[in-house]
C-alpha cells in the first residue's frame, strides 16, 4: 500500500499501537520489580532499583528532548521509526542481560527510544484527526500508554513468579513487527511537508534576483507574514508565551512524579504490606485499569468542554483517592483507592498531552509537546527515587499514599492556573488565511481544531 493512501484509521491505529508498545515498554520494569529484588541472581536492592529506574528515565529524556526538536525539522514519519526501532532491540538486549549492570545500560537504551514516541505519535494523530475530532482521536491514541502498562501488568503477573523477568522483556521485542507496519503504511506529516515547502519557499526568493518569481502553487505553501519566527523552542516564549510554557512544564512535571513514582514501587510498596508477589503486581493491573477507564471517561468529558478542565479534575481524583489509600486497612478499599488513582493518573497525563497539542500552533506542535514532557520527565526521573523513599520510609501503603498524595494536590493548582489557550493562536486565528494556505484534506480540520 501507498503511505500516500493510508485511510486515516490505520494512521490513528499505528499511533495508538506504537503508543501501546511505548507503555508496555516504559511501565513494564514496575511490574517485574518484584522478580529482580526476590532473586538472588541479580543482587538488586531497593536502592540500587530506585537508581536505575531513574537512570534510565534520563534516556526517556533524552529521547523526548531530540524527538521535541528533530521531529519538527526531519519528519514525524522518520522520528517514530527511528524511536520504535530503539526500544524493540533495547527490550530484546534487556532480555539477553547478563547481569543488572548491563540490564541498566540496556534499559537506557530501552528509554530513549521511548522518550521519542509520544511527541512524535501524539503529533501525527492531531495532524491528521478528522474535522471537529481532533480531542476524541487524541483521546483514543493516548489509550495506548495505559494499554500497554496492562498488558505488561498482565504478562508480569503470569511468568514472573515461575519463569523470572526475561520472558517479560523479549515479549517487548515483538514490536519490530510494527516497526515494519509503519514503514509500509504510515506517511508524513502534512503539517511537515507543508513547513518543508515553505523552506523552499525562502530558497526561492532568494533567486528572486534573477527575475525568478514564485509559481502559484508555491505561494500557496508559504505560511502567514510573521509565523516563521515563530518556529523552533523560541517560539514557545514568544511574548505571551512565557508564563503558560512554564506551568505547562510544571504541571507536566508534578504529573509525572507521582504516576512514576506509583508505576515503579507500587507492587514493591504492597508486597510490603504483606502481599504476595503475584497480589503485588495485580494491584498495578487495578491501577493500570483505572488509567484505561479514566482515559475513556475523561476523554468523553473533554468532547464538552476544555482539556484544562479534566487535568484539574483527574489530579483532584488521584489526590482525593490517595487520602483514602492513606486512610484505610481493607484490601477493598486499598483496590478501590488505587484504581481510583490510575483514573486520576495516567488519563491526566493524557489530557496534559491533549491540552498541549491544542495550545501551540501546528509549527511548533511537536516542539511545545516534546519540551513540556522532556520537562516532566525531571519528574519522572525523581519518580523511582522519591518512591523509594516513600516505600522505605512511609513503611506500609497507607504512609506511602501520603507522599504521594502530596503532588497530585500541588498537580491540581497549578492547573487551575495555566491558561486555557494561546493568546498569539487565537489572535491568529482571527485572521482568515490566505486562500489554499493549508492542504485540502487534513490541514485545514487540524489548524481550525488547534486554534479554537
Amino acid at each position: 500500500m501507498n503511505p500516500k493512501t493510508t485511510p486515516t484509521w490505520v494512521i490513528l491505529l499505528l499511533c495508538f499501537l506504537a503508543l501501546l508498545a511505548d507503555g508496555y515498554d516504559l511501565y513494564v520494569y514496575g511490574a517485574t520489580l518484584p522478580g529482580f529484588l526476590g532473586n538472588p541472581e541479580w543482587g538488586v536492592t531497593k536502592s540500587l532499583a530506585g537508581t536505575v529506574g531513574s537512570i534510565a528515565l534520563v534516556g526517556m529524556l533524552i529521547g523526548s528532548l531530540a524527538a521535541g526538536t528533530l521531529t519538527d525539522r526531519w519528519g514525524r514519519r522518520r522520528l517514530l521509526l527511528a524511536s520504535l526501532a530503539t526500544f524493540s532491540i533495547g527490550m530484546i538486549l534487556c532480555a539477553l542481560a547478563p547481569d543488572f549492570t548491563w540490564f541498566a545500560v540496556f534499559r537506557f537504551l530501552t528509554c530513549l527510544g521511548v522518550g521519542g514516541v509520544l511527541p512524535t505519535a501524539v503529533a501525527l494523530a492531531n495532524e491528521f484527526a478528522p474535522k471537529g475530532k481532533v480531542s476524541l482521536s487524541v483521546g483514543a491514541v493516548l489509550l495506548g500508554p495505559p494499554v500497554g502498562s496492562l498488558v505488561g501488568a498482565l504478562v508480569a503477573s503470569g511468568i514472573v513468579v515461575d519463569h523470572g523477568v526475561r520472558p517479560v522483556y523479549a515479549l517487548g521485542g515483538l514490536s519490530l513487527v510494527l516497526f515494519a507496519a509503519v514503514w509500509f503504511l504510515l506517511p508524513e506529516s502534512e503539517v511537515f511537508l507543508a513547513a518543508r515547502a515553505d523552506r523552499a519557499v525562502s530558497a526561492s526568493d532568494a533567486a528572486a534576483s534573477s527575475g525568478r518569481l514564485r509559481s502559484a502553487s508555491v505561494r500557496s505553501a508559504s505560511v502567514a507574514p510573521g509565523t516563521r519566527s515563530d518556529q523552533g523552542i523560541s517560539g514557545l516564549f514568544a511574548t505571551g508565551r512565557l508564563l503558560p510554557t512554564l506551568l505547562l512544564w510544571l504541571v507536566c512535571l508534578l504529573s509525572m512524579l507521582t504516576m512514576f513514582g506509583l508505576t515503579t514501587w507500587l507492587p514493591v510498596i504492597m508486597q510490603g504490606a504483606g502481599f504476595s508477589t503475584q497480589s503485588s503486581i495485580t494491584f498495578l493491573s487495578v491501577y493500570s485499569l483505572g488509567c484505561i477507564i479514566g482515559t475513556i471517561v475523561i476523554m468523553i468529558i473533554a468532547q464538552r468542554t476544555a482539556p484544562k478542565y479534566m487535568v484539574v479534575l483527574g489530579f483532584t481524583i488521584a489526590a482525593l483517592a490517595l487520602v483514602l489509600v492513606s486512610a484505610t486497612q481493607s484490601p477493598a478499599l486499598l483496590f478501590v483507592g488505587i484504581f481510583f488513582a490510575g483514573v486520576g493518573g495516567m488519563g491526566t497525563q493524557n489530557m496534559i498531552n491533549d491540552h498541549i497539542a491544542q495550545f501551540y500552533p501546528p509549527r511548533i506542535r511537536a516542539t511545545g509537546l516534546g519540551w513540556a514532557l522532556a520537562i516532566g520527565r525531571f519528574g519522572a526521573i525523581a519518580g523511582p527515587v522519591y518512591g523509594g523513599l516513600a516505600a522505605t520510609i512511609g513503611g506500609s501503603p497507607n504512609a506511602a499514599a501520603v507522599w504521594f498524595a502530596v503532588p497530585a494536590a500541588l498537580g491540581a493548582i497549578v492547573a487551575i492556573i495555566m491558561p486555557l489557550r494561546d493568546r498569539l493562536t487565537s489572535g491568529a486565528a482571527a485572521t482568515p488565511a490566505p486562500a489554499g494556505s493549508t492542504t485540502p484534506d487534513r490541514g485545514p480540520e487540524t489548524e481550525k481544531e488547534v486554534r479554537a
